[in-house]
C-alpha cells in the first residue's frame, strides 16, 4: 500500500467543550487536512514539542526518546495505519543495530514523539479518503509556525448534531467551507462525520 506523507498544520482548542483539543496533519504536496481529536495531556505534549520549549523536567515523551536514545534505537516513522469507528490507530516503526520493529501507539503518542525525533508522518489513501478534510486551494502560503488555535463552537456536541440533521448535504458542504475558513476543526470533524455518515 503506497503511504502518504503528513505534516502537523495546526493545534485547536475548543472553548466550549473543556478537554477537546484537534491536531490537524495536512498531506504534503496535497490540499487535505486529517483532523483527529486528541485529549488534553496529549495536545500539550505536541505543543511544548512544536515550540521547542525545555520543561524542567522530561515530560513523558521526553522520557520515552530519551529511553530509546540511551538503547540506541531510532524512530523511523509512524504510520496512522487504521480507522476504526472514529479511533485511529497508529504504529512507530523503530530500528536498532539489529532490527526493525512495529509497535502499536496511540495516535496521539506517535505524534508526540514524531515531532520529538523530526521523523515523517505517514497514512494510507483509504483513511484520508473516509476521514480527510479537502480544503480549497486559496493561493495562500502555508503557514510556517504552528498555532494553538482557540475556536468557540456554537454548540455543544448533542446542539450541533441535531442542527446537523436537519441539513441537506449541499447546506453541509457550505458549512464545512465556513467552519474550515474559520480553522475551527473541532467542528468540522463534527460535519464531516455527518456527510459521511449520509453518504453510507
Amino acid at each position: 500500500m503506497k503511504k502518504i506523507e503528513l505534516e502537523i498544520v495546526a493545534l485547536s482548542h475548543s472553548i466550549t467543550q473543556t478537554h477537546s483539543y484537534a491536531v490537524v496533519l495536512g498531506e504534503i504536496n496535497g490540499l487535505r487536512r486529517l483532523p483527529i481529536v486528541i485529549g488534553g495531556f496529549e495536545a500539550q505534549a505536541i505543543a511544548v514539542a512544536l515550540e521547542r520549549m525545555q520543561p524542567s523536567r522530561p515530560l513523558t515523551h521526553d522520557l520515552m526518546k530519551n529511553f530509546m536514545n540511551a538503547f540506541n534505537v531510532e524512530l523511523m516513522e509512524i504510520i496512522i495505519n487504521d480507522l476504526q469507528e472514529g479511533i485511529f490507530y497508529s504504529k512507530l516503526v523503530c530500528v536498532s543495530e539489529h532490527d526493525t520493529v512495529e509497535i502499536d501507539s496511540r495516535t496521539s503518542d506517535a505524534l508526540a514523539l514524531a515531532v520529538r525525533f523530526g521523523c515523517p508522518i505517514y497514512t494510507y489513501e483509504h483513511i484520508l479518503e473516509s476521514a480527510g478534510i479537502l480544503m480549497e486551494d486559496s493561493g495562500k502560503k502555508k503557514k510556517t509556525d504552528i498555532p494553538v488555535q482557540e475556536t468557540e463552537t456554537a454548540a455543544g456536541p448533542a446542539g450541533v448534531r441535531e442542527d446537523l440533521s436537519n441539513m441537506s448535504l449541499e447546506e453541509l458542504q457550505t458549512l464545512l467551507n465556513d467552519v474550515l475558513e474559520q480553522e475551527d476543526y473541532i467542528r468540522a470533524i463534527t460535519i464531516r462525520d455527518e456527510m459521511n455518515k449520509r453518504r453510507k
